[in-house]
């Protein structure tokens, strides 16, 4: 399982404690965070039936999960019919087996990629350069990334954790751009675009994900900002998209619903720059060989989770990353996953199993700013608290509360209670009890409350 998420941190408390070390890393994610924050709401607040949009939308993916098997024989049936071919990828390891087969068959030394957090997930990059075979990001955030020899930090800006002097000095240090190249997004956009124009015209494979995808039509959607996708999606004569079974929706008309609450709610946008759908392939237009490889990875086993698989409703907008406190402090590299945040704290445990990044459903104040700007309203806080419970510590944790609801639950209880405190906690906060045993890392960040003297039991009874 190593392989699915290149770079898993084993504690995400030790890398938030290094990440928040790092001042700059603080005032880029404040700045970033806080523009898309504030896109967002504007353009949303300019919908007067916004809140019946997340309904929706919440209930196409709802059905999605609920009729996904189907939905998933349909879209085979009708992405065949169209001409694609369709590979089943039950892990990262046949879903990377499926793009080597065809590099090696068409005898391909390299290919360029659409952004996709599907690919990474898998390590793409990394287990084709193992056999030789170069991956080119085409995003400029992913293409910042691949030169700084880094992962993605974010869903939808996986380079929110750069600055423009920082993404400078690496152009002039791996694109060769002069020493005295200005930070001007415009200068590095066009440095950008003539690195990476020969590697479209020159390319003869191509990689993509994609943000949906029709079961009605067998057709695949992907939506973008720069222009980058449209090319590797049309110029290649081989086209590979690895798309998460999640994926799915029922009809283009439910794509309608989706594309209004997508662009607003990632870049604070009423509609994104770039669409594209291909269905199949067709003769003289666009890649004349198709593959589409449905990925599982641990979504089956997600989906099984009565309370969990909500996490599979996700559309990747990042809206929660921009809004969660703990995010906005420490980057996505903390997570050690390519899926951080909030939704990452609640899918990068599932999909990767029992025993892993089991840290992560703490990664949270349950503040529940996530579910309000949700465009699907996944009620993330409650499967936080859900995950929370039945990880390592969950059986302390009923264990405690259960004693308390005992303790709480009659009189002669309370007022045993009321005594241990009224003498106890003087002692406590002293420090001398709190530090050892298992409460030592909680009472770390915590005050323990004033205790009265006197109950109220107490002082109706005198009075």
């Amino acid at each position: 399982m190593g392989r699915a998420f290149v770079g898993i941190q084993p504690s995400f408390p030790a890398a938030a404690r290094e990440a928040l070390k790092d001042s700059q890393l603080r005032t880029n994610l404040a700045h970033a965070t806080g523009t898309i924050r504030g896109k967002r709401a504007r353009v949303t607040e300019e919908l007067p039936d916004w809140e019946f949009l997340r309904e929706a939308a919440r209930g196409i993916k709802q059905q999605t999960l609920a009729d996904l098997a189907d939905l998933l024989v349909e879209f085979e049936k009708n992405a065949q019919a169209a001409g694609a071919i369709v590979h089943w990828a039950s892990s990262a390891e046949e879903a990377i087996a499926v793009v080597r087969e065809v590099a090696e068959r068409h005898g391909v030394e390299s290919f360029v990629k659409v952004k996709s957090l599907t690919t990474d997930e898998i390590g793409l990059n990394e287990a084709m350069n193992a056999v030789g075979v170069d991956a080119y990001e085409t995003d400029l955030a992913e293409l910042i990334v691949q030169i700084a020899n880094e992962h993605p930090s974010h869903v939808l800006v996986p380079a929110i954790h750069k600055n423009r002097s920082q993404i400078r000095d690496l152009f002039i240090e791996h694109l060769g751009a002069n020493e005295d190249t200005v930070d001007d997004p415009a200068v590095l956009a066009s440095i950008a675009r003539a690195h990476l124009r020969s590697r479209f015209l020159d390319a003869k494979m191509a990689v993509s994900g994609a943000n949906f995808a029709i079961a009605d039509t067998g057709s695949l959607v992907v939506v973008e900002s720069e222009g980058n996708g449209r090319m590797c999606l049309t110029l290649p004569e081989v086209l590979v998209s690895i798309v998460g079974i999640e994926k799915i929706i029922p009809s283009w008309e439910d794509l309608e619903v989706m594309m209004q609450v997508l662009p607003r709610s990632s870049t604070g946008e009423r509609m994104n720059p770039y669409t594209t759908i291909w269905t199949g392939t067709a003769e003289h237009d666009g890649p004349a060989e198709v593959h589409i490889v449905l990925l599982d990875n641990g979504r089956s086993r997600t989906l099984a989770e009565p309370v969990g698989r909500d996490a599979l409703m996700c559309i990747r907008c990042s809206a929660c990353m921009n809004v969660c406190p703990v995010y906005e402090r420490t980057g996505g590299h903390a997570y050690g996953s390519v899926y951080p945040g909030p939704i990452g704290a609640i899918l990068t445990p599932q999909l990767l199993g029992p025993g892993q990044a089991e840290t992560l459903p703490y990664a949270s104040t349950l503040c529940g700013a996530c579910y309000d700007v949700c465009p699907v309203m996944i009620d993330i806080p409650s499967i936080l608290v859900h995950l929370r419970a039945t990880g390592p510590h969950g059986g302390t944790e009923k264990a405690a509360f259960a004693e308390v609801a005992r303790t709480l639950s009659n009189a002669r209880g309370m007022r045993r209670a009321h005594r241990w405190a009224r003498f106890g906690l003087p002692l406590a906060r002293l420090g001398s009890a709190l530090r050892i045993g298992p409460i030592r890392a909680w009472s770390r960040s915590r005050s323990l409350p004033q205790v009265p003297r006197e109950s109220f039991r107490d002082w109706w009874n005198t009075r």
